[in-house]
């Protein structure tokens, strides 16, 4: 913990470490997926998902005044409301962590592939990719933080040049060509006789789900609360901000790509799919490429996270403490592994299917998006189970905004297509099975898992 103030995150420092948290994988993965679903209102879905972002990400920062350890949900939730919740909430919180790295994984995987003109379809490609993947990431975490810095220093630069160069790439292109496109002519684009974009029902919603998801990694930022100055003032603007540039720049992806080729953006095979747009070769390896580079620092930086979950409740007493045991380099060996293993399986239980992982990756935060909300209204109100700071109380951040983000995740919930993503489809849309992987997943995350964890923690205890 920084002492002096002089070396602490000031507002436009918090600014920049939200947008290098936040852009990811999704906005390269899944506008394919969003236009398919929502056609000409993709923009009107990104806009929504940002709103919804901010709307989320202004409650962990208003929770991150009242408690500073270290866990985001898993620390505020055992303030609010005790070990049991605490725990259940920790486990879940490593979950989500464990699938999100798991997805960013196999997208790098298949990106790799596919520029080397491989099958990105291919399982066995893609399982020996990840073996290679986690040794790289295991000797980059050997050599400890000074190395991870400089990753994660080249993953902001790639990802940012890789998205700044599709928009004016493809401005420059439009003004070129004088190509002219009306946005409204996505929803009657065709492929084998039949629209792809279908009538907006549950479709939009599920539109929302998977734009949300390019918006995740708010909830990490406000977990280093503690090194930031004025955080109760500085995190419930910065955030915001951060999620507004991130969705100015994401608007633009979409919205070039949408009027330059939405064809190729919503069919193509690609795992990068707004490098389908581009016709030249060049252009469309340099941005798989920045692509890669950013998957890849996002994977670094999950491989620094998702381990200090589960050793942050070890070292709440919650799990054993012998998941706390480090190298002399400072790393914990224990968790890592522990989370390796995690992110491996999940995506090879789903048959490396990227629309059920990131799916499930947002779905799995949601009840962490419920129960942070209700842990600042309890804050704010001091009913705190643990004694939290003294901090300067506001009931619009604290008590508003919360209870926007409750109404927010519950609408989402109850107009999500459970339907769709737990059965199984045939070409022609409709579900003729059951998704056994979505939902033998989905058991393990909210029921196994914590159930095993709960009984070894108890164990430990007893002896």
């Amino acid at each position: 913990m920084n002492e002096k103030t002089g070396d602490k995150l000031g507002f436009w420092s918090i600014v920049l470490l939200a947008i290098n948290a936040i852009i990811g994988s999704g906005i390269f993965l899944t506008p394919g997926n969003v236009v398919q679903q929502a056609g000409s209102k993709a923009l009107v879905v990104y806009f929504i998902a940002a709103i919804f972002a901010a709307i989320l990400a202004i409650s962990f920062a208003a929770a991150s005044k009242y408690v500073t350890k270290s866990g985001a949900a898993y620390a505020y939730s055992k303030a609010a409301f005790g070990d049991k919740i605490g725990f259940y909430m920790g486990v879940l919180r490593y979950f989500s962590a464990s699938v999100a790295w798991g997805v960013m994984a196999v997208g790098v995987i298949k990106s790799t592939i596919s520029i080397f003109g491989g099958d990105p379809n291919k399982a066995l490609s893609v399982t020996v990719g990840f073996l290679v993947l986690m040794a790289i990431i295991t000797i980059i975490n050997l050599f400890g933080q000074r190395v991870l810095k400089w990753v994660m220093n080249l993953a902001t630069i790639g990802k940012l040049a890789a998205l700044i160069l599709i928009i004016v790439a493809g401005v420059v292109l439009l003004i070129t060509t004088g190509a002219s496109n009306h946005l409204s002519e996505v929803d009657q684009i065709t492929q084998n006789g039949q629209k792809i974009v279908p009538t907006l029902t549950t479709t939009f919603v599920m539109a929302i789900v998977s734009a949300f998801y390019a918006f995740t990694g708010f909830e990490s930022v406000a977990s280093g609360s503690e090194d930031m100055k004025d955080p109760e003032k500085n995190l419930p603007r910065a955030i915001p901000l951060a999620i507004l540039i991130i969705a100015v720049v994401y608007i633009g992806v979409v919205a070039v790509a949408m009027v330059m080729n939405p064809k190729a953006l919503m069919t193509t095979k690609q795992v990068v799919a707004v490098a389908a747009i581009f016709n030249n070769e060049i252009l469309r390896d340099v941005i798989l490429v920045g692509a890669l580079v950013s998957m890849f620092g996002i994977n670094v930086a999950s491989s620094f996270n998702a381990p200090r979950i589960l050793e942050a409740m070890a070292r709440e007493g919650q799990m054993s403490k012998a998941l706390t045991k480090r190298t002399k380099n400072n790393f914990p060996i224990r968790t890592f592994f522990i989370s390796v293993a995690l992110a491996v399986l999940i995506p090879m239980a789903f048959e490396y299917n990227m629309v059920n992982l990131i799916t499930l990756s947002a779905m799995v935060r949601f009840l962490g998006f419920i129960v942070v909300p209700i842990a600042v209204i309890q804050f704010y109100r001091g009913k705190a189970k643990e004694d939290v700071l003294n901090a300067d109380k506001n009931v619009l951040t604290d008590v508003v905004v919360p209870i926007l983000s409750i109404v927010i995740v519950v609408f989402l919930l109850i107009e999500y297509n459970w339907k769709a993503q737990f059965g199984v489809a045939n070409s022609a849309g409709q579900i003729v099975g059951v998704n056994w992987y979505a939902i033998a997943m989905m058991i393990f995350g909210f029921v196994i898992l914590p159930l095993i964890m709960a009984w070894i923690s108890r164990r430990e205890r007893k002896n």
